[in-house]
């Protein structure tokens, strides 16, 4: 179990880093529950891929296809949870700079990522960049 889970995560973040959204498809659950932290207009709880795709969508419009992981500093595993610290970037076309890490919490079953749980180190911040 640990290591599918450990497995599953690791792909998923490497298709995030390629941008390769058929992996994506591929490894998040049709049901996926991911709850993104802020308060700002990609926050709250998405009930399904189709629900991430379509914030994930609207992080690379707020940020002119700018948005990148740029590093995964450390995957650790319990059960079928795996936690990760990502750090994230990004640039709008005014100007306003994104640099932020991020604790996701990943829970895996059969293959696919379940749930999701962000936690950003500097919510203030991500919420001026995204903006209501």
């Amino acid at each position: 179990m640990k290591n599918q889970a450990k497995q599953v995560v690791t792909e998923f973040l490497n298709a995030v880093k390629e941008v390769n959204t058929e992996k994506l498809g591929q490894l998040l659950h049709a049901d996926v529950e991911w709850i993104q932290p802020g308060n700002n207009q990609l926050s709250g709880l998405k009930k399904s891929s189709g629900e991430v795709f379509q914030m994930v969508g609207k992080m690379f419009e707020l940020s002119a296809n700018t948005i990148r992981l740029t590093d995964v500093k450390s995957i650790t595993v319990t059960g079928n949870r795996v936690a990760c610290l990502l750090e994230w970037k990004a640039t709008e076309p005014s100007g306003k700079i994104l640099e932020v890490d991020n604790i996701d919490v990943y829970t895996v079953e059969d293959g696919k990522i379940i749930g999701a749980e962000v936690f950003s180190s500097d919510v203030a911040h991500e919420d001026h960049f995204w903006g209501n």
